[in-house]
């Protein structure tokens, strides 16, 4: 097995001088994405007006139920597929950006997920604004080569043109016909004059795009935004979390009634649930939560996987007597969320101990000294070595070096001034001493402009076995250079023991969901 970043500096991607050969399958030309552009900005405003003016994507959302439903679309939004007691397949977060980084996650994918049955996209397939006209270049292309059907549950930027590509491509559903106008004199009003509306469908060009994507074997159609998939022991339940991370009540109420039964489960949403050491259960309108429904006994679930996120992180809560992994795993192709401001992990009883995350803390802090040196012409001052990087979130965080070859490492001056600087290991104190905005400011908008192109990416993917007695989880690296995309390195990895009902479980579930006898496609 390949050293991973836990192992060596190698492992990481730090000291290759061989980049992947991910290049070959990219377009000729690449406009790299930029989220400092005011254009850019701009069009992916609708998120800003949705917090500011009221948010409409239940609304928009039930209706794109609705003609799902009257084009044939099961009405218990299951799918239900034909595999044995052990199969295998793929969760990869926070895709579309049409970039090297992307690009870069394909070969390792591709190699690690062949003999796989399907792969799930978990939140935001297409950058910035969903459009329809980016599916060719940023989905289509880079999964050619993937043999099975791929699905997907939307994140916000998928929501920016009101989910219109994601159900043309996803649903194979007609884009909708316009809203009457609001009230004149209302919030709505407002909203809607300010509104990004999508862009005509060019069905010509999509038609030429799906012809990369045209084998049999890698066809399929969801039944909506939210979805679940029967497979194998396991039922994978897909929601769709919207603008602003939060649940309608129509969708409440079908998780509700998808998650009974004893049927294993995972959750796969786009917005994590525990997320950079804190608790997000995510709010259904009417009432309740999506974590209180997860951590229900009765509905056997034993993960949740969240996008959003742009990198990989994984908590196992207990609860009641249970282990439920929670995980969040973003790190497909979009830039890097930083990992070294995530404080000491101390949530739901969960610590450093059990905490795992990719990139680790200390390479996140190399990269970032790195990426600020270069921005603010410092380079002598901010760029940290990657062994005091790690040397310094060892010692801010009390824990052992994870490298073992860092064991007797000590931190200089200036490590631990820049480290303050880039806010290592947690949130600017009570005295308000000065950091660069690497957390909730640096979230928004300078974390985007944190994308290189040169390795390495650290980014990352999910493989899921599962057997009737367990579900193995493992984490893949993608660094964009070429030892780790000949041989990917796994970075975490857990096995889940399932606890399988008595008899076949199909039957007793499909009659509590209402089954008709369709299906659809650190």
């Amino acid at each position: 097995m390949p050293d991973s970043s836990r192992d060596s500096l190698e492992g990481a991607g730090w000291a290759s001088t061989r980049p992947g050969l991910y290049e070959r399958a990219m377009p000729a030309r690449v406009v790299n994405l930029s989220w400092l552009d005011p254009k850019t900005l701009w069009a992916a405003r609708n998120g800003v007006l949705a917090s500011w003016f009221g948010d409409p994507t239940g609304r928009t959302r039930a209706r794109w139920v609705e003609r799902a439903a009257a084009a044939g679309a099961p009405p218990d939004k299951v799918v239900r597929r034909d595999e044995p007691d052990r199969f295998s397949f793929m969760v990869i977060g926070d895709t579309g950006e049409g970039d090297d980084p992307q690009y870069a996650v394909v070969p390792g994918f591709l190699r690690t997920g062949r003999d796989t049955s399907f792969a799930v996209i978990a939140s935001d397939v297409i950058y910035p604004v969903g459009r329809t006209e980016d599916y060719g270049t940023k989905f289509f292309r880079p999964y050619r080569d993937y043999p099975a059907p791929l699905y997907a549950v939307p994140g916000n930027h998928d929501w920016y043109e009101d989910l219109t590509g994601f159900m043309r491509v996803f649903c194979d559903t007609a884009p909708l016909p316009p809203e009457p106008a609001p009230r004149f004199f209302s919030r709505a009003r407002l909203r809607s004059l300010l509104w990004h509306r999508p862009a005509p469908v060019d069905e010509q060009r999509l038609a030429q795009s799906r012809e990369l994507r045209g084998a049999p074997g890698q066809q399929a159609v969801q039944p909506g935004p939210y979805w679940a998939i029967d497979a194998g022991p396991l039922r994978i339940v897909g929601i769709d979390t919207g603008l602003l991370g939060t649940l309608d009540a129509e969708q409440g109420a079908w998780l509700r009634e998808v998650s009974k039964g004893p049927r294993p489960k995972i959750l796969i949403t786009g917005s994590p649930l525990y997320v950079d050491g804190e608790h997000h259960p995510c709010p259904i309108d009417g009432g309740g939560t999506v974590d209180d429904i997860v951590r229900d006994a009765d509905h056997h679930y034993v993960a949740a996987i969240g996008g959003d996120i742009h990198n990989y992180q994984r908590y196992p809560v207990q609860v009641d007597g249970r282990t439920i992994q929670y995980v969040v795993a973003g790190g497909g192709g979009a830039f890097m969320h930083a990992t070294h401001v995530i404080p000491r992990v101390s949530v739901a009883n969960v610590t450093e101990k059990e905490f795992r995350c990719y990139p680790l803390r200390g390479d996140s802090l190399a990269f970032y000294s790195r990426l600020y040196g270069d921005r603010l012409r410092l380079r002598r001052f901010f760029t940290l070595d990657e062994s005091d990087a790690r040397a310094v979130i060892a010692a801010r965080l009390g824990v052992p070096p994870t490298r073992p070859q860092d064991a007797e490492r000590r931190p200089g001056l200036r490590a631990r001034l820049v480290a303050s600087l880039l806010g290592a290991g947690g949130r600017p104190d009570r005295r308000g001493r000065f950091r660069l905005p690497v957390r909730k400011t640096y979230t928004q908008l300078f974390s985007p402009a944190s994308a290189t192109y040169a390795p390495p990416f650290f980014k990352c993917f999910l493989r899921l076995d599962v057997s009737p007695g367990s579900l193995d989880i493992r984490c893949f690296a993608a660094t964009g250079n070429l030892e780790q995309e000949l041989d990917p390195p796994v970075e975490d990895e857990v096995s889940i023991p399932l606890d399988l009902p008595d008899g076949p479980t199909g039957a007793a579930e499909s009659a509590q969901a209402g089954d008709p006898g369709r299906s659809g496609g650190r």
